[in-house]
């Protein structure tokens, strides 16, 4: 049987780490999510829709653009029109051939 410490710890440090991950990428306005779904698969707005999920099954109402605020830490319009450059011709041609693998 799993040690009740352990698992609050466990969740502690998921919910530090995830903390540390959106202050990193609040950081990092310039970088891109066409870029961020390019090398890693994901970007900001998957991480809004794991949220939503997340907060689904732990029967809290959160919708898509509470998620994104989350994320984002402003409301999703405001952080686009701010932050998001047009995606380039090939940032798009990676996009299509990782989305074709």
């Amino acid at each position: 049987m799993a040690d009740t410490r352990d698992d609050q710890a466990t969740t502690r440090i998921e919910a530090a780490v995830l903390r540390r991950l959106l202050e990193h990428l609040d950081s990092r306005k310039d970088v891109q999510n066409i870029e961020l779904m390019n090398l890693a698969g994901f970007c900001r707005n998957c991480l809004s829709k794991w949220y939503m999920a997340e907060a689904e099954a732990e029967g809290v109402a959160v919708d898509y653009d509470q998620a994104r605020e989350r994320v984002y830490g402003m409301p999703y319009g405001q952080w686009k029109d701010r932050y998001q450059r047009e995606a380039t011709p090939e940032q798009l041609a990676a996009f299509t051939a990782a989305g074709s693998k």
